[in-house]
């Protein structure tokens, strides 16, 4: 297995400035937010598609995955990263998330990424039943699959709080519906432990499922709130133990959205406490 650094703890950064310092940390890859002010697809010239490469070359990075989930440069005041959803009760308003989705793939080809993530549904609107969340999300979505698999580009959910797709029993409904060798999990240990899902329990289960993996730590509140590893309570050795007998050697990407503020000391501290306990296994 092998750690990137996402790049959306750099939001008051340049993309080529990020990409400098998370190299600067010691991690071998770096999953590329699709978002301002990084690489929002629909604005992205093929010069700044140039600068992104060199960047990535000159600092010895490989892209692990691109995150397509958030969406703040269309500035929902609802929630910036949730908005515009799959499942939004406006067909042209749930269609600019479809777009974006299609253009994230085609960059992620361009760029040689191995997947992209993306949201699992959206907040339910009110009114709106489970099931027909899900019907509109699948209705949204596959036209999606069909790109990834055009593409060659893994198109991976993400299970959420508060969003239509929590659980992992969820995701496997969903899935149910799916048949696609390109459509899998991004599987992110936090969200698991905050839904009550034990990470350790649900990793070998959804093993044949999971590209790409999210991680960081979480508090015994189990409140939604990305904390650096090592300052909540998931046992990072139990997990990579986990993960490791999958005989997995793909990515995991350390997500910490939060830490705006200081992102090198966030990033520096998680892959400390991620090797030591990579090492103690």
């Amino acid at each position: 297995m092998k750690f990137a650094y996402s790049t959306n703890a750099y939001r008051k950064f340049t993309i080529e400035e990020t990409l400098s310092r998370v190299s600067s940390l010691g991690y071998e890859g770096v999953e590329l937010l699709a978002d301002a002010p990084h690489a929002w697809p629909a604005g992205l010239l093929p010069e700044q598609k140039s600068l992104i490469r060199q960047a990535l070359e000159t600092n010895h990075l490989q892209v692990s995955n691109i995150n397509a989930f958030m969406m703040n440069a269309v500035a929902d005041p609802r929630q910036a990263f949730w908005h515009p959803s799959w499942i939004e009760p406006y067909a042209p308003y749930r269609a600019i998330r479809r777009e974006h989705t299609l253009r994230v793939l085609d960059l992620a080809a361009e760029l040689g990424a191995p997947s992209i993530q993306t949201e699992p549904g959206g907040p339910l609107p009110d009114g709106m039943s489970w099931s027909a969340g899900a019907a509109l999300f699948y209705e949204e979505f596959m036209p999606c699959v069909e790109r990834a698999e055009q593409t060659g580009v893994d198109l991976l959910i993400e299970p959420e709080p508060l969003l239509l797709i929590e659980k992992f029993e969820q995701y496997l409904e969903f899935m149910d519906k799916i048949d696609s060798p390109r459509v899998g999990l991004n599987f992110d240990i936090g969200h698991a432990f905050c839904v009550g899902d034990d990470p350790v329990e649900w990793i070998p289960r959804l093993a044949s499922h999971t590209r790409h993996y999210h991680i960081e730590d979480i508090a015994s509140t189990r409140e939604h709130h990305h904390l650096v590893p090592g300052e909540g309570v998931i046992p990072f050795d139990k997990v990579l133990s986990a993960i490791r007998t999958t005989g997995y050697s793909g990515w995991i990407t350390v997500e910490l959205y939060p830490y705006l503020d200081d992102p090198d000391r966030a990033g520096r501290t998680a892959l400390g406490v991620l090797m030591q306990a990579l090492t103690g296994i």
